[in-house]
């Protein structure tokens, strides 16, 4: 199984980040294929129409869209921004749409007060249905980030760790349930 984790805050001295690195090594730790498409290492610029691309941005689109297609299931990793979700990470969501079909997606949200962002995650598993894609029903949340992760993206906080855990065990149980059911349709084919 591969997962993709799509970190979509590109602002200087998000906290975000920390939280999709730290989902990446306990991954890892699990023996899960990850690849974190970061928007600040990949930016994409507004959507607009194809015709005013550059080819700069085209290669990098269709990279992007290459890795999410590969990607068996995904996490959106993204900071709560008054009330809702990135607006880069919106964006970058309206460049896709095939990448995503039925393809199970977790979300972790973070934020600076005490909800954790949990206005951006329910937010964001509309926009996962919208996408014809299966938003996994427990959500990561992460509240007053700033304090919670070190420099180093490890937890302070044990509850956090343990969220975390319970996130990822359901999450690699709703994808493995999900892929193994899409694979016997496909073989059945």
């Amino acid at each position: 199984m591969k997962v993709a984790i799509v970190l979509g805050s590109v602002r200087k001295g998000r906290q975000s980040h920390k939280v999709a690195y730290y989902l990446e090594n306990m991954l890892k730790k699990r023996g899960i294929e990850t690849d974190i498409i970061d928007l600040t290492v990949s930016p994409l610029p507004l959507l607009e129409d194809k015709t005013g691309r550059s080819q700069h941005i085209e290669d990098r689109v269709k990279e992007i869209s290459t890795r999410l297609a590969e990607a068996d299931s995904l996490i959106f990793v993204t900071p709560e921004y008054h009330g809702s979700f990135s607006g880069a990470l919106k964006n970058a969501l309206d460049y896709f749409w095939s990448e995503f079909q039925k393809k199970p997606i977790g979300v972790a949200a973070v934020s600076a007060g005490r909800m954790g962002g949990i206005n951006a995650s329910t937010q964001l598993q509309h926009v996962i249905l919208s996408l014809g894609a299966y938003p996994l029903p427990l959500k990561f949340l992460v509240p007053e980030v700033h304090t919670v992760f070190d420099n180093t993206s490890t937890p302070s906080s044990d509850s956090i760790a343990h969220s975390a855990n319970r996130f990822l065990d359901e999450f690699l149980w709703f994808s493995e349930a999900i892929t193994d059911k899409k694979n016997n349709i496909v073989q059945h084919v």
